[in-house]
Formats: C-alpha cells, structure tokens, sequence
C-alpha cells in the first residue's frame, strides 16, 4: 500500500512546456521543469491549482431552465440560470436525445462541432479528433474552417507561394541556416517570446530565445516594427520601428518602391521565379492611380520619417535579410495583406531559397516554427469522413447563428449559413478568441441546444445547457508526439479523476452506446488499446523514415525520448528555387504569384489581385480616432496560454486589483490622469471592460495593449452589452471578417478610449462556480 506522505514523481506534457508532476497524498503539489529546457515557459506552475480548483465542474450538470422545458426553455437563461446536478447516465440520455431529435429533424448539417484543438497535448485525448470522430459516427456535422492564429495568411497562401501550414510553416527556414546565414532580420510584428512559450502538440525545449541570441552572436541585425518594443527582447539591440497599428502594408510598399526606384531588386529572380510583377508594378509607381506608394507617402500613413524608410530598404538590400510577419500581423482588417506583401519585398530581393534570405510567416508564434521538421508523420486518432462537405470560416460563428441562410463570400465560393440548431463545443472557449463578445453572447441565444465538455465553469460552459466533466492531462494516460518537436513523452496519469469527471472518449463511448455506434466509435478498443495502436503506427512510420522507436513499455520506463536532429534542416522553397520547372509550386502557374488572376477573378473589392494598401476601417489614421483617439493591441498573454489556466496562480498573479492588466505610455496616461495601479473603463461603441494601468514606454503613444484570455466576467450576466469586470478586451473588439477572401479575425483593428473607473469595485465573480441546484 503506498505511503500518501511519499513524494512521486510523474511525467507530463502540456502545449507549453514538459514537466514532472509532484504528487503527495494523491494531490500534485508542484511541477518541475523539464531539465533539458533552456527557457522554461513561466506558465506551468498555473496547473498546480488548477486540479482541484473551486471552479472545476465537479458532476454532469444540466441548466436549470433547460432540465424543465428542454429546447423550448428561455434561450436568455444562458449565462445567468443556475445548474442542476444530474447522474452521468441521465445527462448521456439528454444530450444523445438532442443529438438524435436535431439531426432527424434538421439533418446533420444543424450541429455545429466547434473545437480549438488546444484541450491537450497528449496524441489520444486530443479534444477535437474526439469530438469530430463522434460526429462523423453519427452521420456528420457543419464544421468551421481554419483558425483564429492564421486564418487570412492561410487563405492567401495557396493563391500565392503553396499551402500554408504543409509549406510556410512545415518547410520554414530553420534556425540554424539562420543564425549562420542572416545578417538581417526585419521582423514585422515583432518576434514576442511569450508566444514562443507553445507549440500545439507539445513543446520539450524552447528554441526561439537561444537561436536570437545566436543569430546576435553571429552578426545578425534586427528590426522590429511593432507599436509595442518589447515584441523584441532587449538583448537583441533591434531598432525599434513604431509605425501605425495597421500600416505594416503601407510601409512594405514604400521599401518595395525605393529598392525598385533606385535599381536595387532583383529583376533576374522576379523574371524566372515570379509571374505577375508587371501588373503590380503599374500600383507601385503609381501609373494606375496618380500615387506614388514611395517612402513620403508611406510616411504620413506609418507616422515614420520618410528618410528612416528609404534607408531602411537599402540596408534589406545590400544584406542576406530574413522578413518575418507574426501571426498577429494578419488578425486585422485586410489582414491578407502584410503577409502577400511580404512575400513580394522578399521575391524583389531575390533571397527567397536561399539560408537566412526570403521570407517566414509566423516565427515566434509558436515555438515549433523554425524547428527542424521530423521526416515522417504521427498517427492521430482517425476522424473519419465527414458526408457534410460545406464548413464555416472559424471566425464566423456568430453570424451563422444570427443569420441562417443569409449568403456570404469566402474565398472565392459565394455559399449560405446553415441553419444551426445545437452545438457541440469541447476543447476550448470562443469567449476568450472571438471578437464582440456581446454579439456572441445573443449569438448563443440562438441555437436550441448548447452541449459542452468541460474541465473548469468557462464562459462557454456557463453559456451551456449541457456540461460534462472532462478529466485534465494529469489524470489521463496519453503520449506527447508532434512533428516540431523531437522530445516523446510518455504522459502518466499523477492523479484520479476529480470528481465525476471522465474522459472526453468515455464520454462519446456513452454517447455513441446510446446512439447505436458505439461499435463504430470505439471499434472495440479501451484507452489503453488505442494508445498501443497508435504507437504501433508511430513506430512503423517511423522505422520507414530510418528512425527507431522503443516499445510502449520501454518508453514509459524512460518516461521521454529524444529523436535524433534529421539530417537536413529545411531552406524555404530551396527547391523550388534550384529547379523551378522540375519542383513547380502548387499555385496556378507554379510560380510566386504576385498578380493572382484567380484572385482578380473573385471581384473582391477588400482583396484585389495583388497586394495593396486599403485603409482599414478603424484605425488612429480614420475618422473614428476623433472619438477613440487609442489603438487596442489585443496580443496573446504572458501568463496562460489563451484563456487557459485564467484561475490559476501564475495568472492571477499578473492581476492589478483582480483585474487584467493594460500597459499604457505615460504620455496618453498623464492626458487622463492616470497613474500606475488604477483600474480604468476602456471602452468604445461596442462594449465596455474594467483593466488595471501599467505605464511603460514600450507601449507607443496611442496605443494600449490588453491581452486576451482574461475570463468574461459580466457585471450583469446574460445581458447583452454589460460591462465585463474583469478586463476582456473581446468585449472592445468588432466581429469583422478580414476581406471576403479569408473572412479571419480583425480584432486588431480596434480603437478604444480609457477613463478612470470611479466608486466601488465590483467583485470578480469568473472564478466562482455558478449556482448549483440538488434535484428537488
């Protein structure tokens, strides 16, 4: 019998980090970091006290009004009824009810599977592959397309340069070509590291910091143009560019037109690789529409000195120069923009192919991009076919749930909303990563029936009629394998279920038993049984890329295991670039599009067929600036990763008076009487949100950044429009799709006003359960 005074010791992987959990008593009591990570994210202690949290979902519940009058109950209860305990097989018998009277009455196409994928990092108890596989056992669902991370650069991608996520991200430059090759690196949007603290699927070893620093030991300069200084860390000694919050095109095209004015492109590279400068030249000088998009031009736009911008092209051209755009570049009105932009600055410095040259998207916003790319592919759990072949664009839930049958552009289909009766989300928490919040919350007023599996009482959980408890990562067997990441680990369960809670598989096990798949689902296989298969395919993948695994019971004896650095280590479209004709790429022409006739053909006026500079609809250069003079920089937090582990201590932490903190300049602070530590109002036509100041001069005068994740904390819950407490900026931001062409997120184009909050703070009340009712 074992001591509970005894320490144990037990492995785990998160999207942030490896660690071993610290377990007495059958309690974790601490996390240590993975010994090999040179640069240990500063989330993982957050999960300490997040097991046993007051705000976990501790048995199936049922909203009060929902368990009485089922779809027929007063939608408006979401968010503000009381829950009901009920036993784990009635509220299987609910929920698979609802699932089979929807999809018999309204067809499959009326549940809407919504997932984010970041539930775990485990390869088993993957939240999304679960849901999806269950959805499609029971003859499918209206899925959502992309993500909130990239959803316009990936739209963009393959009428440009190849798919985005096997080709920009998988075949990224790595780091060592890098910091051998660079001699400069214009980063636009920064290269924040506490982005770098996640890879989905896991991290074991934190890169992105040491291969800077190594890049800077190396010679390599940097620029960073980003309204916020520390998007670089200070060793890097990066010239600071602060342009304009949504200039970033603007200022591309005024580099572009200076090394093309002064003879510095390479005409060669656009000639053999290229198709299309000819008709994006015309918009450059100007001969298409009377405007040079020269450095004076851009200059008024970027609020930069014209000279600055000048100089800063001839030093892109004289040197080996990497361009990098964060993720966070194209979450903004026509976010497709900076990244096609990009691609064409670097095909005019003829680099692109070349180690340390060209272009990357998305280095630093996660850890894994940079890596070298492991030559074969993990298994995941199979989904199976989905028989409904029409999805939504992620970013566009609240319109298909406002508006069924209502038509929309995306991506060149002109399609219609389905008409979503229930919805089925698990795995993550649309009012963390959406925009207008308020719009979402009479969104989900809409649909019939709202079913969640849950860990904690999130926002989304509280605007449910169904919640079931799901187990977290520490109380679970599972194995942590991505292709970013050469670290395996074998994650052992450090604790029991909490609770009553299960497994999201257990669940749909219950569910598909009732809805007579369960066969199908499961095909006859425990947890444990899906484990072994799925390493028995990772280790034939494998062995077929000359890369030896261990047994399952060896590996969970070593408890994690290193793969051995591939042989080669990726160049961006060096192929193409040896041999354009025998390695074309998967655009129309095969080549680097910068004129897309495909996209010329869709007729968009907020996505024309080359890349340009349109005004955004709200920015500090629009008339909307008179009234909200500060741009809100949304970012993603230092402290969790999205919403995640809100409640926990390493969060709670970086509270100001319970509530999100909001870095301001001392100048725009000083113009409202601000001072360090209070809690202000921030606020504009669409909503309203309390936040605690930090005055620092990283922060550009008129710009505020408030990130996101910090939980919906409504001073009046259910009420469309109330003030949120806590200091979710999602409540500031406006649900617009970034052109008809990606439809993505554009929540960084956004304009806010702050004022001192005055009288009485209101509670926090996020982290607190909501009200339980024991069956009568």
């Amino acid at each position: 019998m074992e001591d509970d005074s005894q320490l144990r010791v037990t492995p785990f992987a998160t999207h942030w980090g490896t660690y071993h959990a610290e377990v007495r008593g059958g309690k974790v009591v601490g996390v240590r970091d993975y010994a090999d990570d040179p640069d240990p994210a500063v989330i993982g202690p957050g999960i300490v006290d997040m097991v046993e949290h007051p705000t976990r979902v501790g048995r199936p519940m049922i909203r009060k009004g929902f368990l009485e009058k089922g779809k027929d109950s007063d939608r408006s209860g979401r968010g503000r009824e009381p829950f009901v305990a009920v036993p784990w097989d009635e509220a299987l018998e609910i929920a698979s009810g609802e699932l089979d009277r929807v999809r018999k009455a309204h067809g499959n196409q009326a549940i809407f599977g919504g997932s984010y994928g970041w539930g775990s990092a485990g390869r088993f108890h993957h939240a999304q592959s679960q849901v999806h596989r269950f959805l499609n056992c029971i003859g499918g669902y209206t899925p959502s397309i992309d993500t909130y991370s990239y959803a316009a650069v990936s739209a963009i991608s393959p009428h440009v340069v190849g798919h985005f996520a096997r080709l920009v991200l998988n075949q990224a430059t790595a780091w060592p070509h890098i910091v051998e090759n660079c001699e400069l690196m214009v980063m636009f949007g920064g290269m924040a590291i506490k982005n770098a603290q996640v890879t989905s699927g896991g991290v074991g070893r934190h890169t992105t910091r040491e291969a800077l620093l190594a890049a800077k030991r190396n010679g390599t300069q940097f620029v960073s143009v980003s309204p916020l200084r520390s998007d670089a860390i200070d060793l890097l000694d990066a010239d600071w560019v602060a342009a304009r919050p949504n200039s970033d095109t603007a200022l591309m095209l005024a580099l572009a037109h200076t090394i093309h004015s002064e003879g510095l492109h390479d005409q060669a590279f656009l000639d053999r690789y290229c198709t299309g400068f000819d008709r994006f030249l015309p918009y450059l000088t100007g001969q298409s529409d009377g405007q040079p998009k020269d450095a004076d031009w851009a200059a008024g736009i970027c609020a930069l000195e014209a000279e600055m911008i000048r100089s800063l092209a001839r030093r892109m051209a004289g040197k080996r120069t990497m361009i990098t755009v964060s993720w966070s570049m194209q979450r903004a009105d026509h976010g497709e923009q900076p990244g096609w932009m990009a691609i064409v600055l670097a095909a005019m410095l003829g680099q692109i192919g070349l180690p340390g040259g060209g272009f990357g998207i998305g280095y630093g916003s996660e850890n894994g991009i940079g890596n070298p790319v492991l030559p074969f592919k993990f298994p995941a759990v199979p989904q199976g076919q989905n028989p409904i072949a029409e999805g939504i664009p992620v970013a566009r839930i609240s319109d298909a749930l406002l508006h069924p049958g209502e038509p929309y552009d995306f991506n060149g289909r002109r399609t219609t909303y389905p008409d979503l009766r229930l919805v089925y989300w698990v795995g993550g928490n649309p009012f963390h990563h959406h925009q207008d919040i308020n719009k979402l919350v009479s969104a989900f007023q809409r649909p019939e029936t709202i079913i969640v599996n849950e860990i904690w009482w999130t926002p989304m959980a509280r605007h449910a009629d169904i919640v079931l408890p799901v187990t977290t990562v520490l109380e679970r067997e599972d194995i942590a394998m991505t292709h970013w990441e050469p670290l395996i680990v074998a994650m052992r369960q450090a604790v029991e279920p909490v609770g009553d809670a299960r497994h999201d598989y257990d669940i749909f096990s219950g569910l598909a038993h009732k809805l007579g798949v369960g066969e199908t689902f499961t095909e006859g296989r425990s947890p444990e049984d899906w484990l072994r298969h799925l390493w028995d395919q990772a280790r034939q993948r494998a062995a077929e890329a000359n890369f030896e695994l261990p047994s399952l019971e060896e590996l969970r004896a070593r408890e994690m295991i290193t793969l051995p650095d591939p042989d080669r280590h990726p160049v961006l479209l060096e192929s193409f670039r040896n041999d354009p004709e025998g390695n074309p790429l998967e655009t129309p022409s095969g080549k680097i599009e910068i004129f897309s006739e495909r996209i010329a053909g869709f007729d968009y006026d907020d996505c024309p067929g080359h890349p340009a500079w349109m005004e955004p609809y709200e920015w500090l250069g629009g008339p909307d600036a008179e009234h909200y003079p500060l741009h809100l920089v949304s970012n993603q937090p230092r402290t969790r990763l999205h919403s995640q582990f809100d409640p926990g201590s390493v969060s709670r932490a970086s509270k100001i008076q319970g509530r999100e903190p909001m870095t301001m300049n001392p100048i725009d602070a000083a113009a409202r009487g601000l001072s360090e530590g209070d809690v202000v109002r921030v606020f504009n036509d669409r909503g309203a949100c309390l936040a605690g100041i930090i005055l620092s001069d990283t922060v550009m005068p008129g710009v505020v950044q408030l990130s996101t994740g910090a939980w919906y904390d409504p001073l009046e819950p259910g009420v469309v429009g109330s003030l949120c407490k806590h200091g979710n900026p999602n409540v500031l931001t406006r649900d617009k799709g970034t052109s008809r062409l990606g439809q993505g997120p554009s929540a960084h184009s956004t304009l806010v006003e702050v004022e001192k909050f005055e009288g009485p703070l209101p509670p926090i009340t996020a982290f607190a359960p909501p009200p339980i009712k024991e069956r009568d």
